[in-house]
C-alpha cells in the first residue's frame, strides 16, 4: 500500500468528532482524489502533512516548537517523505525529528484532528496526531525550530494560534484530562 492509499483508507475511516471535521476529512479525501501527487510538497495546489502534538508523560504538558520560518509557536511536524509509509508514521517521523524525542508513542484511535491552512508554499491539508513523550524524555531543538519548549495547558491560548489550542483540547479530550 502507497503513502497515499494509506492516507485516503485513514481519512475513509475516521470518525470525525464533528460536522467541520468530517466536511474537512471529505475535502481531504476529494484532494487526494483529485491530485495523484496531493501528499507531496511539490503539489502547488496543496498537500497533506503530519504533525503531532507531544504530550508529557504526566500529560500536563506539551512540547511546542517555535517554528523558524513561520515564526509562530506550533505542534511538531511538516511534508511528507518518499520513505513515510504511513500518515502516522510520517507524524512520528516529523515528531521524533523535531523534538529529538526517541520513543515517542502516538495515541491510539488514528488522528486527533485536522487543520487546513495557508503556508508560504501552499494549503498543508494537516493531519494531526497526538503523541505521549517516555519517562525522562529530553528535548533537543532541530534545524526546524528556534525554540523547543514545554508548556503547561494553561498556557498554550497565550503563544499559539487557535489551530494549535483546538488540537490541545481535543487530545485532552481524547486523554481524559479535564480543562
Amino acid at each position: 500500500m502507497s503513502l497515499r492509499e494509506d492516507a485516503a483508507r485513514v481519512l475513509k475511516q475516521w470518525p470525525a468528532p464533528d460536522e467541520r471535521q468530517d466536511a474537512l476529512r471529505l475535502e481531504y479525501g476529494d484532494h487526494l482524489a483529485a491530485h495523484p501527487h496531493g501528499m507531496w510538497k511539490a503539489c502547488t495546489e496543496g498537500h497533506l502533512t503530519a504533525s503531532a502534538l507531544v504530550v508529557d508523560p504526566t500529560r500536563d504538558r506539551v512540547l511546542l516548537t517555535l517554528h523558524r520560518k513561520l515564526r509562530m509557536w506550533l505542534q511538531l511536524g511538516g511534508h511528507c517523505e518518499p520513505e513515510d509509509t504511513t500518515l502516522a508514521g510520517a507524524a512520528l517521523r516529523e515528531a521524533t525529528e523535531e523534538s529529538g524525542i526517541a520513543g515517542l508513542t502516538l495515541l491510539s484511535g488514528g488522528p486527533v484532528r485536522l487543520d487546513r491552512h495557508l503556508t508560504p508554499c501552499a494549503w498543508h491539508l494537516d493531519v494531526q496526531y497526538a503523541a505521549i513523550a517516555p519517562e525522562g524524555a529530553e528535548a533537543a531543538i532541530s534545524e526546524e525550530s528556534l525554540e523547543l519548549r514545554w508548556f503547561g495547558y494553561d498556557e498554550v491560548a497565550s503563544v499559539a494560534d487557535d489551530s494549535v489550542v483546538r488540537l490541545l483540547d481535543r487530545t485532552r479530550a481524547l486523554l481524559g484530562v479535564s480543562s
